[in-house]
């Protein structure tokens, strides 16, 4: 039971690869001559995409398919379905069909069969591999359309932005996909094919239905039927079909009229008047099916002979698509199946829940189990359907299928899962995510009423030995949701209870809510245990991602103790776990970059903050965790904050809010408060006083943990408002008000908050003229600070503190960490360069390798890391021990620490 509120486990779905899915659909024996169209396709590979845009029946399969087999570029292919909106099914596929056509992707297929989810990094591999290739390559998507999960977008994206100059991608799409298509097409990076291209001239029509379909019409009616379909090619197509039987062709082209719906479904219907029973039945009772092989419609049809039957419907153009050379594998136009489904329907309207029932049985004995499960549930066999739900649902919640599980689940009779306790448990766990918490307890309710019923049904012995303790940790999720910490950690404790040790992945869970209780509470030592007590467990138990999510919390932990270079380390042991040396990346690493960023911020080194929220963007939304796209765009703003960009800072906030999404965890750092705090080092009061109205905050509410925050920054507004309001002010508000913030901080041992707060007692006194007590609270915030190089805390006071900074000096108190400081706070001097010795200075990018080289990572794990071969990794070390006057990795690190390099 992974802890859904951390992160969605991935694993590569192991199903053995379609291999129709990847090789270029055969092109039919006797085509109509397009060479206007594939002299476009020839003309456009010099742009990075072509897009084949235009309604299903336009021909874009057929017409990519007949230009990929006469090319002299290798073609590599995939067709997509519902199923590849996975992305690790993508990324699987992806894979494989370059791999059919390229000797790359070796490395790649590798590692993506542990990636955890498909990875930027894994993307990165392959695009390099492309790139080292001697000859073009092409790159197309069939049927982009049916992508609609962002992931698969950004993937995509990915590509085009990296993509090697001799990569081209073409996409045939029946709607434009969710791409910078202007960008491109201004920077003439797009080759476009759209529905006038692709309709049929009048000569192409004449050509398709006297020299393909044999229909021998006069070129007037050729001219009338081509302007009645504007050419639409799946019209001429069954219009041909149906003229084959009709006594007086011309009179049938003369009444043909209607839109493109309206024509399919007559001329489908035209088109089964006339055929054998056999025929038609055999149309009618395989169109249910997504991909058509001889023993699957042996087994569906109940007869014999079906890839014969295949084999014939092709040769007489019946919107069979063959998907192999060999023609093993068709399927049927889109439109054409739908047609059909619906004349099998409005025909025989029990026949089709019985041939779904077959089609079941025949993948469930073909290990297929969500197309045994779809057809199973389309015929309503429920009871074979939930037996093969139960047995699936473990694994494809490892490989993120929630909505695939829900679907599922929905569909199954409620009377059905009142006796499957198993079930009734899943189904809890996926109505979690719709936050639908009454129904989340009815279904734990119907599975405690079902344990150990007479009439109790179970298929998986394993889970259902897990359900106590599973429900418990249910509950737990619900009560946390609810806000009633007292019963979240209560059932917590239960569920850790029932649970035996060697259950590490629910020991893993329930210590995880523990430590969420104990984190609303404010006891950070407690949940920082417990955040470590479900990170041991989650890796023993394979959840390498969720385990990373842990590591995130106890490195926020860290900080919010003023522990920086702890939580640094932590960052990086967190690294290690999601990159072990030879394995791919794994989901959770961006977040590692993001909070690593935020650290070398505090230490004002902008450089390396930067560099941190770089690989953040390489390594993609992808690698992060599902709060990951709110805190990277917040570390940005406070990168831009620190450069005075005031306006990038609060647009980048503005976006983080707009991707927020609540979890279980306390909301300790509210966006609206560090809004304010940017408006408010740029002096801009009132919108500052406008928050405080919004949010309802005084200087009398309670101190707690979760509302330190913005009461710190509500002392902040007040110290803004007594500047300019020098009559009005109340000194007595704010003293209080940080007396009471300092002590909250110092019982509950965080550190990083109490140095703020004391630097604010320090202005405080100093605006209320008591110099001389202004040296209390300012020298014990710098003696906190100095261990652990806090800077940014300091330096975005301004001048406020550049006065206070030069009396601690005077006085010495931290002497030279004051002399730092000022110095940074002087506009005058020049930033100092990090590795202050005699000899060359080292580069931005060589002082990041060395940062690299004092972790942990083997060398060919700090590659990887970079984005770079080992041979360029070797180019910059041995670069950098020349500089540093060292001959090894131990001493340029011994060498740069002594120098204050890293």
């Amino acid at each position: 039971m992974p802890l859904a509120f951390l992160s969605e486990a991935h694993l590569l779905v192991t199903n053995p690869i379609i291999e129709s899915k990847i090789r270029v659909p055969w092109p039919r024996r006797s085509l109509v001559s397009r060479s206007r169209l594939l002299d476009r396709l020839d003309a456009g590979l010099h742009a990075k995409l072509t897009l084949v845009s235009a309604p299903a029946g336009s021909g874009k399969t057929t017409l990519i398919s007949t230009w990929a087999a006469a090319s002299s570029i290798p073609v590599a292919w995939l067709s997509l379905d519902h199923d590849d909106n996975d992305p690790t099914r993508f990324l699987t596929y992806l894979i494989a069909a370059l791999r059919e056509v390229a000797a790359i992707g070796d490395e790649a297929q590798r590692t993506a069969r542990t990636a955890s989810p498909p990875t930027v990094e894994i993307l990165t591999t392959v695009l390099n591999d492309v790139g080292r290739l001697a000859r073009p390559l092409v790159l197309v998507l069939d049927d982009y359309h049916v992508i609609h999960r962002e992931a698969v977008h950004h993937m995509l994206d990915f590509i085009l932005a990296h993509q090697p100059p001799h990569l081209h991608l073409l996409l045939t799409t029946r709607e434009d996909p969710p791409l910078p298509l202007a960008r491109h097409r201004v920077r003439n990076d797009l080759n476009e094919l759209r529905t006038p291209e692709l309709h049929f001239t009048t000569t192409e029509a004449a050509a398709f239905l006297n020299d393909v379909m044999h229909v021998n019409l006069e070129l007037e009616d050729v001219a009338t039927l081509s302007a009645r379909t504007e050419g639409w090619v799946a019209g001429l197509q069954l219009a041909a079909l149906s003229l084959r039987d009709q006594p007086n062709r011309s009179a049938f082209v003369q009444g043909f009229a209607g839109n493109d719906r309206l024509v399919l479904t007559y001329l489908v219907d035209e088109v089964l008047a006339h055929q054998p029973q056999a025929v038609r039945q055999f149309l009618l009772h395989t169109a249910l099916l997504d991909h058509l092989n001889g023993p699957l419609c042996d087994a569906v049809t109940g007869q014999t002979g079906s890839q014969k039957q295949l084999e014939t419907l092709e040769r007489q153009n019946y919107f069979l698509v063959p998907l192999d050379g060999r023609r093993h594998a068709y399927r049927y136009h889109h439109l054409f199946a739908e047609a059909l489904r619906a004349r099998l329907h409005a025909e025989q309207p029990g026949q089709a829940r019985f041939l779904h029932r077959r089609a079941s049985a025949w993948f469930e004995q073909h290990d297929l189990p969500e197309d045994a499960i779809r057809h199973a549930l389309a015929a309503q066999d429920f009871e074979r359907a939930a037996s093969m739900i139960e047995l699936a649902v473990p694994k494809l919640r490892r490989s993120l299928r929630e909505e695939a599980i829900l679907g599922w689940l929905n569909a199954l009779p409620d009377d059905l899962l009142r006796d499957r306790p198993v079930l009734s448990v899943h189904h809890a766990k996926a109505l979690l995510r719709t936050g639908d918490l009454h129904k989340v307890e009815v279904k734990l309710r119907t599975a405690e009423r079902s344990l150990g019923a007479p009439d109790m049904v179970v298929v998986d012995e394993a889970e259902f030995r897990r359900l106590p303790a599973e429900i418990a940790v249910y509950r737990a999720a619900t009560a946390m949701t609810l806000g009633t910490v007292g019963e979240a950690e209560r059932h917590a404790q239960h569920a850790l209870h029932l649970t035996p040790n060697e259950d590490h992945l629910a020991r893993g869970a329930a210590s995880g809510f523990l430590g969420l209780t104990a984190l609303h509470t404010g006891d950070l030592e407690a949940a920082r245990g417990w955040w470590a007590e479900a990170e041991m467990h989650l890796l023993r138990a394979g959840h390498t991602p969720d385990a990373i999510g842990t590591v995130r919390v106890q490195a926020d932990i860290l900080v919010t103790q003023g522990r920086l270079r702890d939580a640094l380390h932590t960052y990086e042991r967190g690294l290690q776990v999601a990159h072990p040396a030879g394995e791919a990346i794994v989901r959770g690493s961006a977040d590692m970059h993001v909070g690593m960023s935020e650290l070398y911020r505090e230490w004002n080194d902008l450089t390396a903050a930067r560099q941190h929220l770089q690989r953040n963007d390489m390594l993609g939304p992808l690698l992060g965790l599902p709060q990951h796209e709110w805190r990277a765009r917040v570390a940005l703003a406070g990168v831009h904050a620190a450069q005075g960009e005031l306006d990038d800072a609060l647009r980048l906030l503005d976006e983080a809010q707009g991707r927020y999404v609540p979890d279980f965890f306390p909301v300790v750092r509210p966006i609206p408060a560090m809004k304010v705090q940017i408006l408010l080092v740029h002096g801009h009061l009132r919108g500052a006083e406008d928050w405080v109205r919004a949010a309802g905050v005084t200087p009398q509410d309670d101190v707690t943990y979760v509302r330190e925050f913005e009461l710190v920054t509500l002392a902040r507004v007040l110290l803004a408002r007594a500047k300019t309001d020098v009559v009005n002010h109340t000194p007595h508000d704010i003293q209080d008000l940080l007396t009471r913030l300092e002590r909250a901080a110092v019982k509950g041992g965080r550190n990083g908050s109490l140095i703020e707060i004391l630097v604010l007692q320090a202005l405080a006194l100093d605006a209320e003229g008591e110099g001389a007590n202004v040296l209390i609270p300012l020298g014990r915030a710098l003696e906190l600070a100095e261990p652990e190089g806090y800077a940014r805390l300091f330096l975005r006071e301004g001048a406020r503190m550049t006065g206070l900074l030069n009396r601690a000096k005077k006085r010495g108190i931290t002497p030279s960490y004051a002399r730092d400081l000022l110095a940074a706070l002087d506009p005058t001097t020049p930033a100092p360069r990090p590795a202050a010795f005699t000899g060359e200075t080292l580069s931005d990018r060589e002082l990041t390798v060395l940062r690299w080289l004092a972790s942990d990572l083997s060398g060919p794990d700090i590659a990887r890391e970079l984005g770079v071969s080992l041979n360029t990794l070797r180019t910059h070390t041995k670069r950098i021990y020349d500089k540093l006057g060292v001959h090894d990795r131990r001493g340029a690190v011994r060498r740069a620490r002594d120098l204050n390099v890293i």
